[in-house]
């Protein structure tokens, strides 16, 4: 209950305004370091009831040492992000309000020591460095929801580490309670509080259930390591995340302490081959595109792709009227923002027929068409065989004929990984379609056709 109601103060504190903030600082201070300087006699006379003649000092060192404080910039820093700049503005600012208060002293008859001025630099530093210290660790940790926050181990104790060890300690989410590392000269040391441990004190955290999650904070490491490093996490039976790389942080595409899945890049076991930009351009950029399927989970983003590399004109060939309505629109939204010139036609129809795929190319003119449009979901086809052979190898046949028929330069297919030694009703018809395209290719046509099996 006490406990509970010391975090209501708190949080009513933290609600506060930066000014508030600081303005209670400053009175905090104003009244503590009067007794510094009593301090400063009592430890220079030897005696807790030191004889003080010049009684003004107290409220001047109160206010001169909180001005001289403002000015160095010590009550601009924030409580949760104090650094190496709050501790030199502490020594500054103690420094010369120390310098004014002996120049004033020596300015009246009565004589004032010169040691209480370096014992009180002294004690004024400590003190404003230990209280600063002690609030962050105080009000941050502890009250700020620290007892309830998620447990979480940081592999990595590189800088990036370091970085994503003092973000999370500022946060109010997730709680680092350990720091891995394959460096043996690393562990058994300190990162930023929290210990630095091999891989088989991260696996017995995990078996005493301590650790809920691991945080990858290597942005540096090679593929194939970072996907061994995967495995291995994997068996410890606990989520595994990573944080952005350098670049992502650099270009401002992302921050450090944005925490992300592990990525299918980085469970590829190699490094991942960018697009040529050549390559795709070449059959789309003003050029007439037409893609069947437009409205489907890969289609769309075919479409979105698409507009990218600004074809003259782009055919949305789709058989379901809502599914073509919302691409239609989202890609009329980003070829404005974009400002490109692009026509784009929605057109509704099954490429099962045949002719109504040969009038569209014709028409249009297209010279270059995506053939997405398929049933794909597994459990579907294999309950409707019938549709799943009508619209995978039918509607395939039907529309490379009447591509061809209208003279389209390209075809490409968007076949599955399914089609390798297919072992149900999807895959076999997808293997199926492109067996029907290599039987076209074969015999010799104007038209190339090329397959692309999408993973």
């Amino acid at each position: 209950m006490a406990l509970s109601a010391m975090q209501r103060s708190v949080s009513r504190v933290l609600q506060c305004s930066r000014w508030q903030k600081r303005g209670i600082m400053m009175i905090t201070d104003a009244l503590i370091l009067p007794l510094l300087l009593w301090g400063a006699y009592a430890l220079r006379f030897s005696t807790l009831q030191p004889v003080v003649d010049d009684v003004w000092l107290f409220p001047a060192a109160a206010l001169i040492s909180v001005a001289m404080l403002y000015v160095c910039g010590f009550y601009r820093s924030i409580l949760r992000y104090l650094g190496s700049e709050a501790a030199w503005s502490i020594v500054t600012g103690m420094a010369a309000s120390v310098i004014t208060l002996a120049a004033m002293s020596y300015m009246v008859p009565a004589e004032v020591p010169r040691s209480i001025f370096v014992i009180y630099w002294l004690l004024g530093t400590m003190y404003l460095g230990a209280s600063r210290f002690l609030a962050r660790r105080f009000l941050f940790r502890v009250m700020a929801g620290y007892l309830n926050r998620e447990r979480v181990a940081v592999f990595g104790a590189g800088e990036a580490g370091a970085q994503l060890v003092a973000a999370l300690q500022s946060g109010r989410e997730l709680n680092p309670v350990l720091v891995v590392d394959d460096d043996p000269g690393k562990q058994g040391s300190l990162l930023c509080g929290v210990p630095v441990v091999n891989r088989q004190g991260l696996q017995a955290k995990a078996k005493q259930g301590a650790v809920s999650t691991v945080l990858l904070a290597l942005p540096t490491l090679p593929r194939h390591r970072r996907m061994a490093l995967v495995n291995w996490l994997e068996q410890l039976d606990i989520r595994v995340q990573t944080v952005p790389t350098f670049n992502d942080i650099a270009s401002g595409r992302a921050r450090l302490d944005e925490i992300q899945d592990v990525a299918i890049e980085d469970l590829l076991g190699r490094d991942t081959v960018p697009p040529r930009l050549d390559l795709l351009s070449r059959c789309i950029s003003g050029k007439h595109v037409l893609v069947t399927g437009a409205g489907g989970s890969i289609g769309s983003e075919l479409c979105r792709q698409i507009v990218k590399l600004a074809p003259a004109r782009l055919v949305l060939l789709e058989q379901s009227e809502v599914a073509l309505y919302d691409i239609e629109r989202e890609l009329r939204v980003l070829i404005e923002q974009s400002g490109r010139d692009t026509t784009l036609i929605p057109m509704l129809g099954s490429v099962v027929n045949r002719g109504h795929v040969q009038r569209l190319c014709r028409e249009n003119r297209i010279d270059t068409l995506y053939h997405a449009a398929a049933y794909k979901h597994v459990p579907i086809v294999e309950a409707n065989p019938a549709a799943g052979v009508r619209n995978n190898i039918i509607g395939t046949l039907a529309a490379a004929e009447g591509a061809e028929a209208a003279g389209v330069k390209h075809f490409i297919l968007v076949s599955t990984d399914k089609a390798v030694r297919p072992t149900n009703v999807m895959g076999a018809t997808k293997r199926f379609a492109e067996m029907v395209l290599q039987t076209m290719a074969a015999r010799g046509s104007d038209t190339v056709f090329s397959i692309v099996r999408f993973g």
